[in-house]
């Protein structure tokens, strides 16, 4: 990777960012102090609120730090299906309780107002997700110095990226947890991701740009094994979201650990897009059905899921969790970046005296 990424902080760990109030400042900073990137979420934030984290996060620690925008959505949401996952719906709104919420709410999270903070107030790393953003804004955020990241999740995507101008790509296996960063959100590839070792050599084959790895990855030697495929970084999402900093929900935090919850599946149940998560009541009874609709979907269900956070009910959650997510640790953010980066110099020492031995 170029050194105008890895110069800014001393291990290869990248804190992912969770939008939904997870990646919250104080475990961007917990990250960032210990020697990782750090990272704030500005998914689902105004641009207002995206600018309160970040001064709150610069008034915690001076070191680097990222944001993550997403991407605007197409407009091809089937306005009949979802009336039909509505109506399919109704039973849960009964439950909880609440009513389901508007799925007309908007598209427009204010992704150009973010941008214009951020150009106004720059950064020093802002990645990208759900696709690709100009050359143009990727050209100004540069100019500003900021060094910009963008998800893909095939060679064909990655392409993309680097024709665009980013400074690096992010290869997103299929065993990431939360939303998969796909550009296109075809239903017709759901279930095909692409496994993240397979992913990196593809797009290390596909373009020059440095890697950055994600998808399922809790211990150091998994970050060895991302390194010795090709990336220069390891992006963790849900090895953190167990922190005593991650703003997670404690029943989302517990469910990670909880053998009741012993597998997860990719799913449009609660947003509309394919996002991994644990296997909870709602997942298994609305996955099948749930449309090619987002944000409709979210906002559909986000009543849903707030009652079912309020009444300490984790089977109506949106559990999102990574293929790893049995090897949570509850540790404290800076001293799991220190444990990561300590497993991660054992394995290549191991690598290094086992490479010498033949």
């Amino acid at each position: 990777m170029s050194s105008a990424l890895t110069d800014l902080f001393p291990f290869p760990i990248v804190q992912a960012p969770m939008a939904g109030g997870v990646s919250v400042p104080h475990l961007a900073q917990a990250v960032s102090e210990a020697g990782g990137l750090g990272f704030l979420a500005a998914g689902y934030k105004t641009a207002d609120g995206m600018y309160q984290e970040i001064k709150q996060l610069r008034g915690l620690t001076t070191k680097p730090f990222g944001v993550n925008l997403f991407m605007p959505q197409p407009e091809y949401a089937d306005k009949a299906a979802v009336d039909v996952y509505a109506h399919q719906l109704a039973g849960e709104a009964a439950w909880y309780d609440t009513e389901l919420g508007d799925p007309d709410s908007g598209r427009d999270d204010g992704y150009e107002a973010k941008l214009a903070v951020l150009l106004d107030n720059p950064v020093p790393v802002v990645s990208f997700h759900f696709g690709v953003p100009s050359s143009d804004v990727l050209e100004s955020l540069r100019r500003a110095g900021t060094f910009t990241l963008v998800t893909a999740t095939t060679p064909d995507e990655a392409l993309a990226v680097e024709r665009a101008g980013a400074g690096a790509v992010i290869a997103q296996g299929v065993e990431a947890g939360g939303h998969q960063g796909t550009h296109r959100d075809n239903p017709e590839t759901d279930g095909t991701g692409i496994g993240l070792l397979s992913l990196i050599a593809q797009i290390r084959e596909a373009v020059g740009l440095p890697i950055v790895a994600a998808g399922g990855i809790m211990r150091g030697s998994q970050i060895a094994a991302a390194l010795a495929a090709g990336a220069s970084a390891a992006q963790l999402g849900t090895a953190f979201l167990a922190t005593p900093e991650s703003g997670a929900n404690a029943l989302h935090k517990q469910a990670l650990t909880n053998p009741l919850f012993a597998r997860t599946e990719l799913t449009r149940a609660f947003s509309g897009r394919p996002a991994r998560g644990l296997v909870n009541r709602f997942l298994r009874e609305h996955g099948p059905y749930a449309p090619a609709a987002y944000p409709e979907v979210h906002h559909l269900t986000s009543p849903l899921r707030k009652k079912a956070a309020s009444s300490g009910d984790p089977q109506g959650l949106a559990l999102w969790a990574g293929q790893g997510h049995r090897m949570a640790r509850e540790l404290p953010a800076g001293q799991l970046v220190e444990v990561l980066a300590a497993e991660l110099d054992a394995a290549r020492t191991a690598l290094s005296v086992n490479g010498g031995q033949r």
